[in-house]
């Protein structure tokens, strides 16, 4: 009978102890002993987030096609087990074998969001594994961070061994080769594997790098302190994403999981060239999955997990080419069995309409547009490509067909934002009601209509057109939310609108941790270490204790952001090259400020560098 690491007595002490047991439905079982590297993956946050993230799903099935490698998964233990492990000595274990993590040869953390920070410190500290890498001994696991987070690694630099810049697909394969040739000589020696590992595609090494700065606090230069070891790493891309790994049976949690269903990528990349979105840029070029391996894809995996619900992964699933064949496919042959259809990342037109009102309860759901910006000129100004006419004439499209409910997702803090854009989001709000009334006769009406707008507060991200850009301090975007608030009372049709935005606080540490510098570090490592972590969970978020930690560290918050940046500033993230080159971004930087639009890519290639990969939307 298998044996779980913690005591039935902590187990029935903690809440949903069915986080820490493992031997879901679909998890892999191997035996230890049989393979040559155990890894273990990290989702730095409560298991029901973790088990959403398709990421280590992909990865925890890649890896395990291998008969050498055995992957298994761990995640954030929540507060009340977190007490009980430092009390009682118990070191954090893998799901899998219930085995401490200590043991094991790799630890692989996945970094989707800045204020999991905290939590990264938090793992390793559980697993009783020094939190700077220069502290680590042979012993140790190799500490890899990878995930959208690493396009700027530097604010945790000092706690990886190895940041993996792109899509894990690529080097892995790689990386365990290389582990397994070198762990086994007699010799073995920790700092002679990093350095062979960081001439590996796609791996970064911290502590083979040294900055230097300016009496400004800027970086003066960032230069690797051995000749063989490279000057830019260069982010890793699947150039094939129909022969690329892919979970067709993956891992079913016993919690409900946050996006509890069956998931379909069908796409990676986005043509859009939204100049605030990250993810827009550094998942470039834009590949698709053919239509006949998704529709293998999802009788698989509907089979093998029995969820009644799958989505569509896809960061504009409107441009994927093969939709209406594939979503046609999906109604004909899996609806019919009670599966549910979720298409996030939809523009709202007559197709995504038809198909929403064959998949939704059109009374209990709503239509969700986000046009970013109230005004035209900051819809310009960030590329959305959205004009009034569009949103105006979706939302009529909705309620034509049967909607009373609309979403509204904007923006506060935008470059060159005046108090007239800030007072645009509840008068396009607004028009959006009216439409309703003037749209839907009497008789026929569900109910009045009802528009939410969310708005949260711009963060300038690494490797967007807008990583140049200042922001505020708190006070100053709660007051552009009070503008926006205020206008919303004075709408005529205010009644049907609705307004909840977004934690400033919140938002001013994470673009600090956005575009940090390894002084940051410094500040995380405090907090930490002074009782701070879930700091993307509300309950647990102190901001006065990150002020402290600031003061303590002598690190200025205003530094990093309440300047805008120079153009020709050296940043921390300088080193990587992403596809998307910083003369492009610099272009699509001083073309918002001109207010001028630039065509996405199938209308227009720009010029942005990702053709050098040679796949995707760059072929055509």
């Amino acid at each position: 009978m298998r044996k779980l690491f913690l005591s039935d007595e902590i187990l029935m002490s903690v809440e949903k102890s069915a986080r820490y047991i493992g031997n879901e439905v679909n998890s892999i079982k191997k035996d230890p002993k049989e393979v040559d590297l155990r890894f273990c993956m990290c989702f730095p946050d409560v298991y029901e987030i973790g088990m959403s993230h398709l990421g280590i799903q992909i990865l925890y099935e890649m890896m395990n096609r291998r008969e050498d490698v055995y992957c298994e998964r761990v995640y954030s233990p929540w507060p009340d087990l977190h007490k009980i492990m430092k009390e009682k000595n118990i070191p954090l274990f893998a799901l899998e074998t219930q085995e401490p993590i200590k043991n094991f040869d790799m630890l692989g953390i996945t970094l989707q969001y800045e204020m999991c920070y905290t939590n990264i410190l938090q793992v390793l500290d559980l697993s009783q594994i020094p939190l700077l890498t220069k502290d680590r001994s042979n012993d140790d696991p190799i500490i890899i961070g990878g995930g959208p987070c690493v396009y700027n690694p530097e604010p945790i630099a000092p706690f990886f061994d190895i940041l993996y810049i792109g899509e894990g697909e690529t080097s892995y394969d790689a990386l365990f080769d290389l582990y397994i040739s070198e762990r086994n000589k007699a010799d073995y020696n920790r700092q002679d594997f990093l350095r062979k590992a960081s001439q590996i595609p796609g791996l970064y090494v911290p502590s083979l790098y040294e900055v230097t700065y300016k009496e400004d606090g800027t970086i003066d230069t960032f230069l690797p302190i051995y000749e063989d070891v490279p000057k830019t790493v260069k982010r890793q891309v699947v150039v094939d994403m129909n022969t690329s790994a892919y979970p067709t049976k993956p891992i079913v949690p016993f919690v409900q999981a946050t996006q509890d269903r069956a998931v379909l990528e069908i796409q990676r990349g986005c043509i859009r060239g939204c100049r605030f979105c990250q993810a827009g840029m550094i998942y470039r070029p834009n590949r698709e999955r053919s239509y006949e391996v998704l529709k293998d894809y999802a009788k698989e995996i509907l089979a093998s997990t029995g969820h009644d619900e799958i989505s569509l992964s896809s960061l504009s699933s409107s441009d994927y080419t093969q939709l209406p064949e594939l979503v046609n496919f999906l109604i004909d042959d899996c609806c019919k069995d009670g599966v549910n259809i979720s298409l996030p990342s939809l523009r709202i037109d007559a197709f995504s309409l038809d198909v929403m009102s064959k998949v939704q309860d059109i009374k209990k759901s709503s239509v969700t547009f986000a046009p970013e910006a109230g005004s035209q000129r900051m819809r310009n100004v960030i590329n959305k490509g959205l004009t009034v006419e569009d949103i105006l004439g979706g939302a009529q499209k909705a309620f034509i067909g049967g909607w009373n409910k609309v979403k509204l997702y904007f923006m506060l803090g935008l470059p060159s934002e005046t108090e007239e854009d800030m007072k645009a989001i509840p008068e396009l709000a607004n028009e959006i009601a009216a439409l309703y009334y003037e749209t839907v006769p009497k008789e026929q009406r569900n109910g009045k209509c009802q528009i939410t707008m969310s708005t949260s507060f711009f963060v300038p991200k690494p490797f967007t057109p807008f990583q140049w850009a200042r922001m505020y301090e708190k006070d100053e975007y709660l007051h552009r939310a009070k503008i926006v608030n205020d206008t919303m009372k004075e709408q005529l049709n205010h009644k049907s609108l609705r307004y909840q935005w977004h934690h400033a606080d919140v938002t001013v540490l994470e673009g600090i941790f956005a575009r940090g510098d390894r002084k940051v570090a410094d500040v995380i490592l405090y907090a930490y270490e002074h009782g701070q972590y879930f700091d993307a969970w509300g309950e647990f978020f102190d901001m006065q204790n990150w002020i402290d930690a600031f003061d303590a560290c002598g690190v200025d918050m205003d530094f990093y952001i309440m300047r805008e940046r120079d153009i020709d500033e050296v940043f921390p993230w300088d080193f990587i090259d992403c596809g998307v080159t910083k003369k492009f971004l610099q272009r699509e930087w001083l073309r918002s400020k001109e207010e001028v639009v630039t065509k996405n890519c199938k209308d227009q290639c720009n010029g942005c560098g990702c053709a050098e990969f040679d796949c995707g939307i760059c072929l055509r």
